[in-house]
């Protein structure tokens, strides 16, 4: 293998690697050798050369017998490397309108915006069931580079996490941008929607818990809705 066939390699497992933290969180060596099906050594390797980076960072894992060992998350700094859908210029932009127009301009923004992202999916979602439409939700804010994780609970429920938000650094500036995805959810799918982690606060993910309207909890729907 020559030295840039070598180089890309290297560059296609660190964001496998990157890509792997984004959507678990926190992990071990161990676990991010699992997952990619290379030695610990190679892990650790490229684990070394993205905390250099300061793309990530470790804390140690207290374990009562054997040597302790590291678990590794993504720094804030890492945001940079994944799916944007604003850049700066937009972003200067948005301080701009907000600067001389006041946050209310930016607020009507965001509100025509989920307007129009709300009549392009809910035509997709014509005719779904309740089931059916949280699953192309999904399927679609994935498509965008949320890099969507949809779990269904016992009782119905359903847990739906973003590990990426392509308008962090906006939603940071606009809590707006967070509100308005709430309500979009909420709308589109005919549920109570609760926003319990937010990647602009901080948190890993953007995590919500949706919940059938109508619905008493641990209990189906009937698929006709």
């Amino acid at each position: 293998m020559n030295r840039h066939a070598a180089r890309l390699r290297e560059q296609s497992t660190r964001k496998e690697i990157l890509l792997f933290l984004k959507k678990r969180g926190s992990v071990s060596v161990q676990e991010i050798s699992e997952h990619l099906g290379v030695t610990r050594m190679s892990v650790r390797k490229h684990l070394y050369a993205l905390e250099k980076g300061s793309y990530i960072q470790s804390s140690i894992l207290r374990q009562h017998v054997g040597r302790p060992t590291f678990s590794y998350r993504l720094t804030v700094l890492s945001e940079e490397l994944f799916p944007n859908e604003y850049d700066n210029l937009a972003m200067e932009l948005i301080k701009e309108i907000n600067d001389m127009f006041g946050e209310s301009l930016v607020t009507s923004l965001f509100v025509r915006r989920m307007e129009k992202i709300e009549q392009k999916y809910r035509e997709a979602m014509s005719g779904q069931s309740f089931k059916e439409r949280v699953a192309t939700l999904a399927k679609f804010q994935d498509h965008e580079g949320y890099m969507v994780k949809l779990e269904k609970n016992q009782d119905g429920t359903y847990l739906f996490d973003e590990a990426n938000c392509p308008v962090v650094e906006v939603a940071i500036r606009n809590r707006q941008a967070c509100k308005c995805e709430v309500a979009l959810f909420a709308a589109l799918l005919d549920a109570d929607v609760e926003r319990t982690e937010c990647i602009a606060d901080g948190n890993v993910r953007c995590r919500y818990l949706i919940k059938e309207r109508g619905k008493a909890s641990g209990t189906e729907g009937d698929g006709s809705n």
